[in-house]
């Protein structure tokens, strides 16, 4: 059996494998949507493919639409080439179920995939073709917070960015530049309405997106690239809307143990691959079943029926409470604590630090300690409800493939509102003395900074844009010698852009200060775990 058009015919090989298969017409679906296109979704990979192209397929199975959603891939084009022309668009999608068993489904909802670049002529040429369309609706993102980023942390343009300002729209190479550019084609071919819709975990999505789309706008309008109706048209949100949502389901990297089941079953070519700019990716998505994608409901163009394919559609406030339970308490904050615990003490899956009787002790006083009585109510999900499947199902699958290593990445980029905003809660009612977790946390991710682990073993450092800052402000720092620490914590402490908040002012200074000269020596790192 192959993941081909082609190979789909075989209908009876497919059942066998107990696998399922769309109930549409999928070559008349790319016909509808070629001609009138309703959503395109810019990051091709694994949260998109393993629960967004899901939800339309849904839709699709259930006759609520007849179009399908074109994947735009701005960073790793590789991507398209590899694993979406080869399958002609189609996803393996494998549930992975607590008691070990899976649930396999065909995506078939993609109409096709492009590399979003204005150096891939005839891929922007389509992008701009679909952009003119009266039709579409939804233009929505997985491109990780960082996608949204212009500036680093000197509030200076990142020299992509700079180059983007500088050269106008026909050059565009940025993610948001790409987006801006097709923007303001769709602008000057009849200026229809559309919704742009992040739903990148990261705190008040739309409205980040929203900053970074209208300040590369208004940059070319001051440089005469477009002119000033563009940026109206775009800061009118009754033509141009940015919805807020809140997003929640574990994508992990390919698992070996699924590409090999998959062969047994006589699946063909579901070996992994990974690109030159590192993106380890699969024809299959493995992923948990629980999912969670709660959407502001503003769409001036129309929308498809997402309520119907069991996405919560609801008001802005709503939105933000949700993503504040989930982001800052409930999932995320104790997602970041394992991760870097996780990779100093030597652990390579999530569910194994569960077993972990100091690490389960950690999360459970973030979550249900330090967290929870700081969070609204979203009204829609409880979150004791919420948090009690994420300690006691969701990260304790042990057929969840998800490594502390994958989630380490980035964690500069994370630190300010995955424990940040309850930091902020606490010190404004006065409370922060019962933050214990947190602060240790913390001081694990600067200890983790260091690249030796608990033992005092090299171990790679994951990919974060802030490393090489961090690490040369700790480079006087010595494994085994506390003191050696000094003061070199102070600068970091005192970075709000990483923290939400100066911690040099607060109780939590002494308490990061002191578990990181404690998490020095030689098996610390487990001691203060120990200590709470």
């Amino acid at each position: 059996m192959k993941l081909t058009n082609e190979g789909l015919r075989d209908t009876a090989a497919w059942q066998k494998a107990e696998v399922a298969l769309p109930r549409y017409d999928r070559e008349q679906m790319i016909r509808a949507t070629e001609k009138d296109p309703v959503w395109v979704h810019f990051g091709a990979g694994n949260i998109f493919r393993g629960f967004i192209a899901g939800l339309q397929q849904r839709l699709l199975d259930k006759g609520l639409t007849d179009r399908g959603i074109i994947a735009a891939e701005t960073w790793d084009g590789e991507i398209i080439d590899r694993i979406y022309v080869p399958y002609d668009s189609l996803t393996l999608m494998v549930s992975l179920r607590p008691d070990g068993g899976t649930d396999r489904e065909v995506i078939a909802s993609l109409a096709g995939g492009l590399k979003a670049s204005s150096t891939e002529e005839k891929d922007w040429g389509e992008l701009k073709r679909i952009f003119e369309a009266p039709s579409l609706q939804m233009v929505s993102f997985t491109i990780t917070e960082k996608g949204y980023a212009l500036r680093d942390l000197k509030g200076e343009y990142f020299p992509a960015v700079q180059a983007n300002l500088k050269d106008g729209p026909e050059k565009a190479r940025h993610a948001m530049a790409i987006v801006t550019a097709l923007m303001r084609h769709r602008y000057v071919s009849g200026a229809a309405p559309v919704a742009l819709v992040s739903m990148d975990n990261c705190s008040h999505n739309g409205e980040k997106l929203r900053g970074a789309v209208t300040e590369i706008a208004a940059a070319w309008v001051k440089a005469g690239f477009a002119d000033e109706g563009f940026l109206g048209w775009l800061s009118d949100e009754t033509k141009v809307s940015f919805p807020w949502t809140m997003i929640d389901k574990i994508t992990p990297r390919p698992a070996d143990s699924v590409t090999k089941s998959l062969a047994d079953l006589g699946i063909e070519d579901m070996t992994p691959i990974q690109t030159e700019k590192h993106t380890y990716i699969a024809p299959f998505v493995n992923a948990e079943i629980p999912q969670y994608l709660v959407v502001e409901d503003r769409f001036p163009n129309g929308r498809p029926k997402l309520e119907e394919a069991g996405v919560y559609m609801t008001d802005r406030d709503t939105v933000n409470r949700t993503e504040r339970m989930k982001v800052t308490t409930c999932l995320n904050p104790l997602h970041t604590a394992l991760a870097v615990y996780g990779c100093l003490l030597g652990y390579t899956l999530i569910a194994d630090e569960m077993k972990d009787a100091d690490l389960k002790r950690l999360v459970e006083r973030i979550g249900y300690t330090e967290g929870l009585p700081v969070v609204t109510d979203p009204g829609i999900l409880r979150p004791e409800d919420f948090l009690k499947e994420v300690l006691e199902k969701r990260l304790p699958n042990p057929f969840m493939p998800d490594t502390p290593q994958r989630i380490a990445c980035d964690t500069s980029q994370k630190v300010p509102i995955r424990f940040g905003e309850t930091i902020k809660s606490r010190l404004k009612d006065g409370s922060a003395d019962v933050l214990e977790g947190i602060p240790l946390a913390i001081a694990a991710w600067l200890r983790y900074l260091l690249g030796v682990d608990d033992k005092g073993e090299a171990m790679p450092v994951s990919p974060d844009p802030m490393v090489p800052e961090l690490q040369a402000a700790l480079a006087n720092v010595r494994f085994g010698d506390p003191d050696s620490a000094g003061d070199a914590l102070s600068p970091i402490l005192a970075n709000e852009v990483i923290f939400g908040t100066n911690l040099l002012d607060t109780p939590l200074k002494e308490k990061i200060e002191s578990a990181f000269r404690e998490m020095l020596l030689p098996g610390g790192v487990r001691k203060s775990l120990q200590r709470i």
